[in-house]
């Protein structure tokens, strides 16, 4: 099992920066990616950014990308996002999620939210403009 704390979130003017840090715990050491998603009201939840641990292997979405940083620990038992440049579209409940080994027929950074087996409770980001 693996348990995940997102922290991090809060109210930040636009333009402004946050670093959300997913913490882990239990058998962290097998897991072999680490996805950030969000879900903005109304709206369904999309990855954001993901890190495949074994070459640390990064994927952005083209709306963050150049803006947001996924990082990690050797030990992965603390992923962290850093998000620069914030927009009020960025306005959302932001969610890490872990999976233990690849899935057939679908390619890493292209796992939705379902494909994760465990996934994190959330932390609330709010961009004011």
């Amino acid at each position: 099992q693996v348990q995940l704390v997102e922290s991090g979130g809060g109210l930040v003017q636009a333009g402004g920066s946050l670093r959300l840090s997913c913490a882990a715990s239990g058998r962290t050491d097998s897991t072999y990616v680490m996805g950030w998603f969000r879900q903005a009201p109304g709206k369904e939840r999309e990855v954001v950014a993901a890190i495949r641990w074994s070459d640390s292997s990064t994927y952005y979405i083209d709306s963050v990308q150049g803006r947001f940083t996924i990082s990690g620990d050797n030990t992965k038992t603390t992923a962290y996002l850093q998000m620069n440049s914030l927009q009020p579209e960025d306005t959302a409940v932001y969610y890490c999620a872990t999976r233990r080994s690849p899935m057939y027929g679908r390619i890493w950074y292209t796992m939705r939210w379902d494909d994760y087996t465990y996934r994190g409770q959330g932390t609330q980001v709010t961009v004011s403009s």
